[in-house]
C-alpha cells in the first residue's frame, strides 16, 4: 500500500469500475496443404486476400506430385475464401520431398552460372519458383563531377581503349533452334579457337550426386569406441571445406541411429541406410559435386574422393544454361548466351577482336543445337579493360594497377540489373548492383543466402551466391561474357510428392513437412477460430488427413475443423464418409462446388471451361462474412455460395431429410434464390452441440473470457476479487444478450454468473482455485419453420 511519510498532496489513480472483457476475432482462418510455392516449417503468414496469397504462395495452376497433375486445391479454396467474405488467412504449407534411392530431394528451382561461379536458387523448393531471369549491364559515365577516388569500394570500372568506331567482337556462331534443346546422351561439341587444338565438351544425362557407401553390410548393433571421428569435405569443384564429426559412442548403436546423427551434423549432404550400408550422399548433383571421407572402419568407410557425374539434368530437354556451365567445366574458351529478342542461342570465344576464330566440328550435337551456321569471325574495335577497387587501388584481373595515363576514350562505373520474373508472373527487379564483393550492393548481400528475418526471405524469394575463390571479374565474364544482356532458366523446382498424414522422426528434416508438422506450427497463433485443408478428401490418406484436421481443433478448443467429402460422392458416400467422424469441433460439407475454371482461355481444349472444387474454402469464407455482418452466434447456413455456377450433385429435399439428421451439411440450389448452404450441424453425435453456430459461440465466450481475465492470476483470492470477475462478466453477457445472442427477456433468464463461497471449497481455495460458474441460454437456429394453417368458420 502507499506510503505517507512526508508532508504534501499526493494525487493517486484508482478504479472505480470492473474490468471488461473484449470479443475475440472468430472470423480468421488458416488453411493447411501444397502450394506451388511459399515457406514451410515456420510460423504461417497472414494474408488478407487472393492477390497476396498468389505473390506469397503461387497462383493457381496445378501441382505436380511425382509427375502426375493435381488440382491446386490450396490455391481455389483461397480464392473461394476471400470472394466469400474472408479477410484474414493464415496458410501453413506441406511439402514432402520425392526420394532418389532412399534419400529426399527436395525440388528447389536454381540455376548455376558459369559452371561453378555462382548459384541462384529459390529458398523454398516448389515449382512455383521456377522462373526467366534477365541482367543487363549497365555504365554510367565518370567525368569530373564523379572523380574515380570517390567511387565506392568494391566497384568495377570499364576502360574503353582501342582504334575501332564500335564494339570489338568476339568470334562466333548463332543458332536457329530455341532452346530446350534434345540431346542424347555422351553427345560430344569439339571446337576449334584460333584454329588450335581441338577441344571436347561432352553431354551425359542426370546429374548424379558424389557418394560414398559401406564396402559390407553392417550389423543391427554397432560399437562405437570414444572420440570416434569423420572428416568429411563437400562441395562443389575447389569450394571445398572440412567438416569433423564425433560419433556418439558407446555400444547397441544401431545404423539408422547414426545415420539420422550424420545427417544433421554434416552440412549439404544426405546420410542414410540402403540394404544395410550407410551412404553418404552430396546434394549437389553433376559432375561439380566431390565428396572427400576419412575411413571410419566401425562404419565399413574407405578412405576417399568421389565426384558426381553427368552435367545435365534432362538429355532431351538441355538449356542454354547448361550448355554454358558445360563449357565452363571443360575449361573452354567460349560461352553460351541467349540472344535477345530471338531467344536463339549464341557460342562466342571469351576473347575478342580481328584474327579470333571459331569452328565446331560436324556431330549430331552441332546439328541438335541448331549451330550449322557459318562462324563470324572477330572484330577489331572499342577494348574494355575491368578494373575492380580495393581500397583506393584499381586493379585488373592479372592484379596490375590503372595507369592514369592510359590512352583512353572513356571511363564506366558498371553494375548490372536482375530481372525475375516466375511462372505466376510475379516480378522481382534488383537495380545497382556491383560485382565485387565489397561494393554496397553486392549481389550476395543484396539476396544473402541466410536473411535476416523471414519478412525478408519472404520478400526476396531467391538467394544468390557466388562459390568462394571466385573473383569479381569471374562474375562478370559469367554473367555477361562479352554481351551486355543474358537470359538465366531458373528451373528444377518441382512440387515433390503427395503430402502425408505425418512423417517418422527419423525422416523428417527442414524439407518434410507433413500435415501434422504443418498443423504443429499453427499452435503458435492463438488468433484462429477456423481451420481447413481443401483438397486433403482427394489424397490417398484422406481419412488420417482428416482426423489430424479433428485433432487440432480438439486440441486447440478455440477453432472448429471445416471438412470435405471425397468428390464424386453418392449420398450413401457421403453417409459413409460422416459416419467415420464424431466431434462437436467438426462440421462436414457436402457436395463439391462447380466453377468457372480461371485457367481456361479462348481456344484452349485442352483445360476444362469448368472445374470442382471442395467446399471448404467456400464455407470458410461464408463462417467469416456471417461473422462479420451478423455475429458468430447466427448459424453460417441460408447463406449465397458465391462463385458457384452450379453443384456437382443436386441433392433434393428427400435427399437433405437422409443427410441433415446424420450431420451431413448440405449445399443445394433453390430456383429464384440461387446457390446457398443449407445446413449448419457439426459432426458431433451429443445433441448439446449439435448446431455449428453453438459450438462456435462457445469458443468465442471461452476465448474472450480466457484472454480478458488474465488479469486476475495471483490476485488474492477473496470477495473482492470475486465480485470484480463476477461484475467484469456479467457486463460482457449484458451486451451479449442485448445483441441478440441470447435467449430470454430479461439478463436474469438470459445468463448467470456465481463466482462465490457456494463455487469454492476450502480445498479449492488452499490450493489456490479460483472458480466462477457462467451459464448462458444460447439462441438455436429455427432450422424447421412450422407454419400451422387450418380452416375456421366466419362467425367462429
Amino acid at each position: 500500500m502507499p506510503e505517507y511519510l512526508a508532508p504534501g498532496v499526493y494525487v493517486e489513480e484508482v478504479s472505480f469500475r470492473a474490468k471488461s472483457i473484449e470479443g475475440v476475432s472468430t472470423s480468421t482462418c488458416a488453411f493447411v496443404g501444397p502450394t506451388r510455392k511459399g515457406p514451410y516449417n515456420v510460423t504461417p503468414e497472414l494474408v488478407t486476400s487472393f492477390g497476396e496469397y498468389q505473390r506469397v504462395y503461387g497462383g493457381l495452376a496445378d501441382l505436380a506430385f511425382g509427375g502426375k497433375s493435381f488440382p491446386n486445391y490450396m490455391a481455389h479454396g483461397a480464392r473461394a475464401f476471400f470472394d466469400n467474405g474472408g479477410r484474414r488467412l493464415y496458410v501453413a504449407r506441406t511439402y514432402v520431398p520425392a526420394e532418389d534411392g532412399g534419400a529426399a530431394r527436395p525440388g528447389f528451382a536454381y540455376s548455376d552460372i558459369g559452371g561453378d561461379v555462382a548459384r541462384i536458387q529459390a529458398r523454398y523448393a516448389g515449382s512455383g519458383y521456377n522462373a526467366s531471369a534477365e541482367v543487363y549491364l549497365n555504365a554510367k559515365r565518370v567525368s569530373g563531377a564523379i572523380p574515380l577516388d570517390k567511387a565506392g569500394d568494391g566497384s568495377l570500372l570499364r576502360v574503353t581503349g582501342g582504334s575501332g568506331t564500335g564494339v570489338a567482337l568476339p568470334a562466333r556462331i548463332d543458332g536457329t533452334i530455341k532452346p530446350p534443346f534434345a540431346l542424347t546422351n555422351d553427345d560430344q561439341l569439339t571446337f576449334f579457337i584460333n584454329e588450335g587444338a581441338p577441344q571436347a565438351v561432352t553431354f551425359s544425362d542426370q546429374k548424379q550426386p558424389a557418394q560414398v557407401q559401406s564396402t559390407e553390410e553392417l550389423g543391427a548393433a554397432i560399437d562405437i569406441p570414444d572420440d570416434t571421428s569423420l572428416t568429411v569435405q563437400v562441395g562443389p569443384g575447389g569450394a571445398l571445406f572440412d567438416q569433423q564429426i564425433t560419433l556418439p559412442s558407446g555400444g547397441g548403436q544401431t545404423p539408422a541411429r547414426l545415420a539420422a546423427f550424420l545427417n544433421l551434423a554434416i552440412d549439404n549432404v544426405k546420410v542414410g541406410v540402403d540394404g544395410n550400408r550407410l551412404f553418404i550422399r552430396t546434394d549437389e548433383r553433376g559432375d561439380s559435386a566431390q565428396l572427400t571421407i576419412s575411413a571410419l572402419p566401425q562404419l565399413n568407410l574407405e578412405a576417399g574422393t568421389v565426384h558426381g557425374t553427368g552435367n545435365v539434368d534432362a538429355i532431351g530437354s538441355v538449356s542454354v544454361e547448361e550448355i554454358n556451365s558445360a563449357l565452363v567445366k571443360a575449361g573452354i574458351a567460349a560461352r553460351a548466351t541467349t540472344l535477345t529478342p530471338t531467344g536463339t542461342m549464341r557460342i562466342a570465344t571469351v576473347a575478342v577482336g580481328a584474327g579470333t576464330t571459331l569452328r565446331i566440328e560436324d556431330s549430331d550435337a552441332k546439328t541438335a543445337l541448331g549451330l550449322g551456321g557459318a562462324p563470324q569471325p572477330g572484330q577489331d574495335g572499342l577494348t574494355y579493360t575491368y578494373y575492380l577497387k580495393n581500397g583506393n587501388v584499381w586493379t585488373d584481373a592479372a592484379d596490375a594497377a590503372l595507369d592514369d595515363q592510359i590512352d583512353s576514350r572513356a571511363y564506366d562505373l558498371m553494375t548490372w540489373t536482375l530481372e525475375i520474373q516466375d511462372d505466376d508472373g510475379n516480378q522481382l527487379i534488383y537495380d545497382d548492383l556491383g560485382f565485387g564483393a565489397a561494393h554496397p550492393n553486392f549481389i550476395a548481400k543484396v539476396l544473402p543466402e541466410q536473411p535476416a528475418t523471414t519478412s525478408e526471405a519472404l520478400q526476396h524469394p531467391y538467394y544468390f551466391a557466388v562459390t568462394p575463390g571466385n573473383t569479381a571479374f569471374a562474375l562478370f565474364n559469367a554473367l555477361f561474357g562479352t554481351e551486355s544482356a543474358n537470359t538465366i532458366a531458373i528451373k528444377n523446382g518441382n512440387d515433390g510428392v503427395e503430402p502425408v498424414p505425418t512423417t517418422s522422426s527419423t525422416s523428417r528434416d527442414d524439407h518434410t513437412v507433413a500435415f501434422a508438422e504443418a498443423l504443429e506450427v499453427l499452435e503458435a497463433l492463438d488468433d484462429i477460430a477456423i481451420v481447413a485443408a481443401p483438397g486433403h478428401s482427394e489424397m490417398a490418406q484422406y481419412a488420417a488427413i482428416q482426423q489430424a484436421l479433428i485433432s487440432h481443433a480438439e486440441r486447440d478448443k478455440y477453432c472448429i475443423a471445416v471438412l470435405d467429402t471425397p468428390s464424386q460422392l453418392s449420398i450413401q458416400g457421403a453417409r459413409d464418409a460422416r459416419s467415420r467422424i464424431d466431434s462437436s469441433y467438426a462440421a462436414l460439407y457436402y457436395p463439391w462446388v462447380t466453377v468457372a475454371n480461371p485457367l481456361w482461355r479462348p481456344g484452349n481444349s485442352n483445360t476444362s471451361k469448368e472445374i470442382n472444387v471442395p467446399p471448404s474454402g467456400f464455407i470458410a469464407g461464408i463462417y467469416a462474412r456471417t461473422d462479420i455482418n451478423r455475429g458468430v452466434w447466427k448459424p453460417p447456413a441460408n447463406e449465397v455460395v458465391r462463385g458457384a455456377i452450379r453443384f456437382e450433385r443436386d441433392i433434393n429435399h428427400a435427399q437433405q431429410e437422409v443427410l441433415n439428421p446424420e450431420g451431413v451439411n448440405c449445399l443445394r440450389y433453390f430456383f429464384g434464390r440461387g446457390y446457398r448452404v443449407w445446413g449448419a450441424r457439426t459432426a458431433s453425435s451429443d445433441p448439446e452441440w449439435k448446431y455449428v453456430n453453438i459450438r462456435r459461440y462457445f469458443i468465442y465466450l471461452e476465448h474472450s473470457i480466457d484472454r480478458s481475465t488474465q488479469w486476475a492470476v495471483f490476485e488474492p483470492n477473496g470477495p473482492r476479487l470475486w465480485t470484480n470477475i463476477t461484475d467484469t462478466v456479467n457486463a460482457f453477457l449484458y451486451n451479449e444478450w442485448h445483441s441478440g445472442a441470447l435467449l430470454g427477456t430479461a439478463p436474469e433468464q438470459a445468463f448467470f454468473v456465481r463466482c462465490d463461497r457456494s463455487t469454492m471449497t476450502q480445498a479449492d481455495l488452499d490450493n489456490g482455485r479460483l472458480i466462477c460458474e457462467v451459464g448462458v441460454a444460447a439462441v438455436k437456429p429455427a432450422e424447421f419453420v412450422i407454419f400451422r394453417i387450418g380452416q375456421k368458420t366466419a362467425d367462429a
